[in-house]
């Protein structure tokens, strides 16, 4: 019987807590315990009964074990007291093999015994990021000092040449030429603005033709005594009609090609003058700067601010004279296209306003298919269902 009892004890699944420590757990305390003490003293069979029978059997297959006797059962006061306050005792998994399972740890406790053991791995990490933020933040400010030099530089000389303290870089034929493109760019602004202008009142004038010519049918059709009449007038009107879509195909393509010509071509080499005119500004800024210098004292100091200064003043001369280049290109290269595009767009708006005023129907259509002007089918302009839901 007691083999039997301690086959099954050292068979049973014994719980471990949490943290993989099963020193501490109170049951499995007491079931050492109650095996020590069966194996010093013995199973204790008195008042107990043995049943021959299966589960279910009856009554008269109980036996009454009174009359066996088994060992003596001795009391044990140290038995009482391991009950009272269990004490941690080693674990009974790992009794046979003769050593101790050790305490699981948290991850925290862990993570703080690395850092005990390798204390430089986190310092490096959080150096090189201190490093990285500290150069970032220089170089931010290097470059703001930078701008408020300039700034500062280019403001005074500004004041200089306006108040007529200070002297600037003339390019006499370049300063005429961008004058010119300014001029020429005003003026063909107004010209977009007119024809712009002669657009929307003569497409009003075409929809109030092509109303009027619906009316005329539509009244030859119910008054049969004046059908001839109303049907001349309104033949008459349709023919107006459709040589007026044809002249606003052509104005629209004039608009369209001078608009191309002043907000984009003219306005790029505009772009370009204005940072050949900044660059001119910082240029006599630097020069300004390295003559006051130069008049001064020549001492160690001096001579150090001398030379940073005819640096800054090689860099900005070498950064004019390539943006005075552009410009010039870019000037010669505007006048050349100027000169072929207005040539085409003013001959076609001649012949089209011609051809319309005159009546000349062939001639106009052949005008547009010389300017290979594609005119829009008629109500294309108009959204479609789906873009007015």
């Amino acid at each position: 019987m007691a083999d039997s009892i301690m086959s099954k004890a050292a068979t049973m699944e014994i719980p471990i807590n949490s943290n993989g420590d099963t020193g501490t757990l109170p049951e499995d305390d007491s079931l050492e315990q109650d095996l020590q003490q069966v194996m010093v003293s013995g199973p204790n069979l008195n008042e107990t009964s043995i049943v021959s029978g299966g589960y279910g059997g009856t009554a008269g297959g109980i036996i009454p074990t009174s009359t066996i006797k088994g060992p003596a059962i001795h009391f044990n006061p140290e038995y009482l007291d391991r009950r009272r306050a269990p004490a941690p005792g080693p674990d009974i998994r790992m009794k046979s093999g003769g050593f101790n399972l050790p305490k699981s740890q948290s991850a925290a406790s862990r993570l703080a015994q690395h850092t005990d053991r390798h204390p430089g791995s986190s310092n490096l990490n959080t150096s090189s990021s201190t490093e990285v933020s500290r150069g970032v933040a220089v170089e931010k400010l290097d470059s703001v000092k930078k701008w408020g030099i300039n700034t500062y530089k280019c403001t005074k000389q500004m004041f200089s040449e306006r108040f007529g303290r200070g002297s600037r870089t003339v390019d006499l034929e370049l300063e005429a030429q961008i004058d010119m493109l300014r001029e020429t760019k005003n003026k063909y602004e107004n010209i977009l603005r007119l024809a712009t202008a002669l657009i929307n009142h003569f497409q009003s004038m075409v929809q109030t033709q092509q109303a009027l010519g619906d009316t005329f049918t539509d009244l030859s059709q119910k008054s049969p005594e004046l059908q001839d009449e109303f049907g001349y007038n309104a033949e008459t009107q349709k023919l107006l009609c459709k040589n007026g879509e044809a002249l606003l195909g052509a104005i629209n393509f004039f608009v369209s090609s001078v608009n191309t010509l002043v907000n984009k071509t003219m306005e790029d080499t505009l772009m370009t003058i204005k940072q050949y005119e900044n660059a001119r500004l910082e240029f006599d800024a630097y020069r300004s700067d390295l003559e006051e210098l130069s008049l001064g004292p020549r001492d160690a100091a001096a001579m150090v601010r001398i030379e940073m200064a005819q640096h800054e003043y090689q860099i900005h001369r070498d950064k004019y004279e390539r943006l005075r280049s552009d410009v010039t290109i870019k000037l010669k290269f505007l006048e050349e296209n100027k000169v072929k595009v207005m040539h085409k767009q003013l001959l076609l708006f001649h012949n089209a306003i011609s051809a319309y005023f005159a009546g000349n129907q062939q001639q106009l259509e052949q005008t547009l298919i010389q300017f290979n002007v594609k005119l829009k089918p008629p109500g294309s302009d108009k959204p479609s269902w789906l873009e007015e839901q």
